[in-house]
């Protein structure tokens, strides 16, 4: 009997796919330790770098999901497909979900998410050097009507939210209202249709690296809720 060393797709286990998308001005290693832990939980995990700051939102999303929804397909015969994202990462998903079907899936948890707009991008947004530091995408960003948030709808699928109300960046923290991350209000993380919403003390840039968010995040792909 002829043998063949190629594996077909058909011959790899089925599991369930994480995609993890970073956000603005970031790459794929600012969530390393996040894919370790989903590694370890037992998903197939795809931790996807895209060029935040050299095209837009919908640019971005049109390139970088699909490119990442390929190689889960690649690793597994993937029975559901999740996402975790940072900060943009989250508006990416929100566009690609509310332009193209995904029939796989799965839960999604959005990580200080700016889905009603950032009030840092409304008034630093004309400033000199704003858009070479930030690109097209950051531009999008902000709470104005315009803005890429304010278009998109309430969530069709199962979302959960964390966000943090701790800050690194005094000065940035001045010009957001209310608890914030450093980056994005508490009421500005919110989206309507979410499943759950959970504040931990933590900030914008680290909050993907957190001992509680990640375990959090495991147990909303598992359960469909936070533990609380």
């Amino acid at each position: 009997m002829p043998f063949s060393s190629q594996t077909t797709n058909s011959d790899l286990p089925e599991k369930e796919c994480v995609i993890l998308l970073h956000g603005l001005a970031r790459t794929s290693t600012s969530m390393k330790k996040l894919g370790k832990r989903l590694r370890q939980a037992g998903y197939v995990v795809v931790n996807h770098d895209y060029p935040s700051r050299k095209a837009t939102v919908e640019e971005l999303a049109e390139k970088a999901i699909p490119e990442a929804l390929a190689l889960c397909e690649q690793q597994a015969r993937v029975s559901r497909i999740h996402f975790i994202t940072h900060s943009m990462g989250g508006i990416l998903v929100r566009w690609y979900l509310a332009n193209h079907e995904l029939p796989k899936l799965g839960r999604v948890v959005m990580l200080s998410p700016p889905n009603r707009g950032s009030e840092v991008i409304d008034k630093l947004s004309d400033v000199p050097g704003f858009q070479i530091i930030n690109g097209q995408a950051g531009q999008q960003l902000g709470t104005r009507e315009r803005d890429i948030p304010k278009k998109l709808g309430e969530a069709n699928f199962e979302l959960g939210i964390i966000t943090g109300n701790r800050s690194i960046n005094p000065f940035l923290s001045l010009l957001i209202p209310g608890s914030n991350d450093g980056k994005v209000s508490l009421e500005s993380a919110r989206l309507e249709g979410m499943a759950d919403f959970l504040v931990l003390p933590h900030t914008h840039p680290f909050i993907m690296k957190s001992d509680e968010a990640i375990a959090q995040s495991i147990y909303f792909l598992r359960h469909g809720r936070f533990q609380h």
